[in-house]
């Protein structure tokens, strides 16, 4: 799933580590959220876009999903 985390962390100057304390996880799963190759989950979603400020939208890239469609059987 595409998102803007790397893009709105370096805009404000914060290192994996510190996005990662700041909302409960580990910075191995902030990587991996940020290559896509870990989708995160709905709680961890609310936080990292409440932590700036945005919508659940603004930061994921939903559109994969619309519609009700799913991508490989994920969601």
């Amino acid at each position: 799933m595409n998102n803007k985390i790397k893009e709105l962390r370096r805009e404000r100057k914060l290192s994996q580590e510190e996005l990662a304390l700041a909302v409960g996880t580990t910075r191995q799963t902030i990587t991996s959220i940020e290559a896509g190759k870990y989708i995160a989950s709905l709680p961890l979603a609310f936080k990292i876009a409440h932590f700036f400020g945005m919508a659940i939208e603004e930061v994921f890239d939903l559109s994969e999903y619309a519609e009700g469609g799913s991508k490989n059987g994920e969601i």
